[in-house]
């Protein structure tokens, strides 16, 4: 008999399906060893030689493991193919490897495949090898560098800002981010600018409107620099702004006395090809973007439709194909659509990583055929997997394709001798190509049919006022596009570190964006005063580099942990006697303390939102619930109380009722933007 370990129940149900009766298949529940919880747990003086215990609560899955071990020929490791999967394997082999195996022949192999199916388990079986021990130390670095910053940084915020905050090396970088973002958009200062809009209609009779772009060859720009889309001509050296009403007055009367003649009409097939099959990161943006989901449900989803045999590995920032899976591809395109929706030769795409023991394949369905998924699954897989799935198909074919068109016209006043440029575009698909499967709208523009050196009659002009808009604040999708960008992070840490943060107060999500809280933006204060390389972006990207160079075999896990540890404790010993407390600051409410009646009544932000306290706590330990109104809404459900923010046990927010629990109206949504549940 052969003993077949791997991560979770559902995994090895799954491959139950497939192996025969001369295999045993247990669940390890996820990792059997961590570092202590209440303990530092690392040896600096020993090489940083971690201090393993067993997880809690994982005894008796261990007793478990032991037991089925020593009744077994053979001990097969199949835990997933990344760094976690490989730790994974390691400490389940160091747990049982004493156990009295059956044959004194029986040794442990380690078999790895990115998709749960008949043929790539059969593969996998017959090509075992021994655990990566790169890809191991790589992970059991991570750990260590996390668990150094975490108990180091820790103790001293408690000092220097507040009791019961937590620093991470990755989460501090990402708040960091949110922070700057909120700072970005309190300082915009919006800038006024003006769109002009003439109403044209052609010798055929056809009405449309053109875009002023240019006045005496000199593009017009949004005061301050930033150029309108719109605003591109080749011929255009110049800029001007229409920054205010008065500046436009006389424009307006040019245009209104002016002869329109169409000096150029360009007429393009222009092809749009298709994006490549996903990654983590590009999954997760899809589905935040798609359906408002947070990383850590997308890659919920994701696990389960994975561990289900649906689709292949979910935790990758390749965006490579398998032969056999572009050969698939292409027999059911041919099938489903014809011959022309297939692109001359089979497509391929660049991966930007350059860690080749992880970066294996893109996310795809392991059965091309099956547009959808049986009935078992929610309704949020099967919009997950119908996501995947069109991804990965459109990726194989052919370019869609546009007939683009571009009129320049050129405004000339009966009494000026100014020159006004304007600009129509349009844009029809001929040939759907690969958004035939993608289930998203094309929206044509129709271009008027024109003809260089004709003369169109002018119907009326129109002034837009416009104001420049701040950096929009992040998202999930667009948080992990920068995270990525920045290489902070990778595919498997995204959503965690998130989730990390929401959890720890620091940052708050609401509508779908992230707002610092005050302890956020205290804590950010704090590091980034005095430790300012944990923070910079730079360190922490060539840290997450020298990570994947450990799981490569480039370099060896403990000079890179000591060659960070030694300047980083000198530092936080310095900061700890010496740095200046930087307090989390509260709101003032101008009410007095009930209990004491000498302080005054604020608003604090803790690990579970906002609450009443006593401006001299902890002097006074007042505290109160503190409800947070939505603009003075009125609740939906009863129409009586008012709508404020509330948070789960989590700390997911929410809006409900002010008079609940007389009222049982909830939604995750704000009722003001609609979609209430």
């Amino acid at each position: 008999m052969e003993l077949v370990i791997v991560e979770s129940p559902t995994k090895a149900r799954t491959l139950g399906r497939f192996l025969g009766k001369e295999y045993q298949i247990e669940a390890s529940m996820g990792h059997l060893r961590d570092l202590p919880k209440s303990q530092f747990g690392i040896d600096v003086d020993h090489d940083f030689k971690p201090e393993y215990v067993i997880v809690k609560d994982k005894d008796a899955v261990v007793k478990g493991l032991k037991a089925a071990a020593a009744k077994a020929d053979q001990v097969i490791l199949a835990m997933d193919p990344d760094r976690e999967g490989e730790a994974i394997a390691y400490h389940v082999r160091y747990l049982i490897k004493n156990a009295k195996l059956k044959s004194k022949k029986s040794k442990f192999q380690r078999v790895t495949f990115h998709e749960i199916t008949q043929p790539a388990i059969e593969d996998a079986l017959k090509h075992p090898h021994d655990l990566d021990l790169k890809l191991v130390h790589a992970q059991q670095a991570r750990r260590v560098v996390d668990r150094l910053v975490g108990y180091t940084l820790s103790p001293v915020l408690w000092k220097k800002v507040r009791r019961g905050l937590s620093a991470g090396r990755v989460q501090s970088v990402a708040v960091r981010l949110i922070v700057e973002r909120e700072q970005e958009i309190n300082a915009f200062k919006p800038q006024e600018y003006w769109l002009i809009l003439v109403n044209l209609k052609s010798q055929k009779g056809e009405a449309f409107t053109a875009e002023l772009i240019s006045i005496n060859a000199k593009k017009i720009v949004v005061a301050g620099s930033q150029t309108l889309e719109v605003s591109q001509t080749a011929a255009a050296k110049e800029t001007i702004t229409l920054p205010t009403k008065a500046s436009i007055e006389s424009v307006i009367t040019d245009l209104k006395a002016s002869r329109y003649l169409v000096t150029n009409v360009d007429r393009q097939e222009k092809h749009r090809s298709p994006y490549p099959p996903f990654t983590t990161s590009t999954l997760q943006q899809a589905a935040a973007n798609r359906f408002g989901w947070s990383g850590r449900q997308t890659m919920k989803l994701a696990q389960d439709l994975y561990e289900q045999g649906t689709i292949t590995y979910h935790r990758t920032d390749s965006v490579n194909l398998s032969p056999l899976a572009v050969t698939a591809a292409a027999e059911f395109i041919k099938k489903e659509f014809g011959q022309n929706f297939l692109p001359e030769k089979p497509r391929s795409y660049k991966t930007k990583s350059k860690n080749a023991q992880e970066a294996h394949e893109a996310i795809r369905p392991t059965d091309v055929t099956a547009k959808e998924i049986h009935d078992s699954f929610t309704p949020r897989h099967q919009k997950l997997y119908q996501l995947i799935w069109q991804r990965f198909l459109s990726s194989q074919m052919a370019d869609a394709v546009y007939d683009a068109t571009t009129i320049d016209i050129e405004a000339t006043p009966e009494k000026s001798t100014n020159k006004y440029g304007l600009r129509v575009t349009g844009s029809i698909q001929k040939f759907s190509g690969w958004k035939k499967v993608t289930g998203l709208d094309n929206q044509d523009t129709i271009a008027p049919s024109v003809d260089k050196g004709e003369t169109c009659q002018f119907i009326d002009v129109k002034s837009e006022q416009k104001f420049t808009q701040p950096p929009p604040r992040y998202s999930d999708a667009s948080l992990v596009k920068a995270l990525e960008e920045r290489g902070i992070g990778r595919p498997s840490t995204y959503a965690p570190i998130i989730s990390t943060i929401i959890d720890r107060g620091y940052i708050e999500r609401t509508d779908r964006r992230f707002y610092p809280t005050l302890v956020g933006q205290a804590v950010v204060k704090f590091l980034l005063t005095n430790f300012d390389s944990i923070m910079d972006y730079d360190f922490t990207a060539d840290m997450e580099e020298n990570l994947d160079r450990i799981a490569r075999g480039e370099k060896d896990w403990v000079p890179v942990v000591g060659t960070f540890w030694k300047p980083f404790k000198e530092k936080a010993e310095q900061v700890e006697k010496n740095s200046k407390r930087v307090p989390v600051p509260v709101e003032k409410t101008g009410q007095k303390c009930p209990e004491c009646n000498q302080g005054e009544v604020v608003i604090r932000s803790g690990r579970f939102g906002k609450f009443l306290s006593c401006s001299r706590f902890p002097d006074c330990k007042y505290t109160a619930n503190y409800q947070e109104k939505v603009d003075g809404l009125k609740c939906p459900g009863c129409g009586q109380g008012d709508v404020v923010i509330k948070r789960t046990k989590k700390g997911r927010q929410f809006y409900g009722c002010s008079r609940y629990p007389a009222c049982k109206w909830a939604s995750w949504t704000n009722p003001k933007q609609g979609n209430s549940e």
